[in-house]
């Protein structure tokens, strides 16, 4: 249970950070001294083949979705998180994974809808409260939107950081203050 607990936490702390850094083209670098891993489409082919076998397997249909989603398959990751949040509706992990997913394709209100689940699933889910945060500033220019999101995230971890190491509070006073001055400014 340990182990799926700090496997969860580190794959869920870098889709925050990939969620936040935007898309970029520069290759990362990985050292490897352990053994090789399976190739991604092997992977794929693999899970693919379980679900078609045993389609009600919700670890398979999340396991899907995850390597869609690291393969940057959006459409088939949405799928596959969809069959998964059918036979399973109460991961909050799957959907902020969804949520995600729709925001790489360019479905920002479903990314914040899925947040929303996520977040009504478990009210102490603190990526789906910073994910939605970020997209409703960044994407829908949703300032206000954005401020409610995070002081959700402070009401359940008054401590929280974002991923570039700036206290959430810190980011919402800055945002309350930018507001301020645009009213003041009309």
């Amino acid at each position: 249970m340990v182990t799926l607990l700090a496997l969860a936490i580190g794959f869920f702390g870098g889709v925050i950070f990939a969620v936040f850094k935007s898309d970029s083209d520069t290759p990362g670098h990985q050292v490897s001294q352990g053994p090789v891993q399976p190739d991604r489409t092997d992977v794929i082919a693999a899970l693919e083949k379980t679900v078609q076998a045993d389609p009600e397997n919700v670890e398979a249909w999340t396991g899907l979705g995850n390597a869609y989603f690291d393969d940057n398959q959006y459409n088939k990751a949405i799928r596959a998180y969809k069959k998964s949040l059918e036979l399973k509706p109460d991961n909050a992990n799957v959907w902020t994974d969804l949520g995600i997913m729709y925001r790489r394709s360019g479905n920002s209100q479903q990314a914040v809808e899925a947040f929303g689940r996520a977040i009504e699933t478990d009210p102490k889910h603190e990526i789906s409260r910073m994910n939605k945060g970020i997209v409703l500033l960044h994407d829908l220019k949703d300032t206000q939107g954005a401020i409610q999101a995070w002081e959700g995230l402070l009401e359940v971890n008054p401590v929280a950081m974002a991923p570039n190491g700036q206290s959430i509070d810190q980011m919402v006073a800055q945002l309350k203050k930018s507001l301020s001055q645009q009213g003041s400014s009309n």
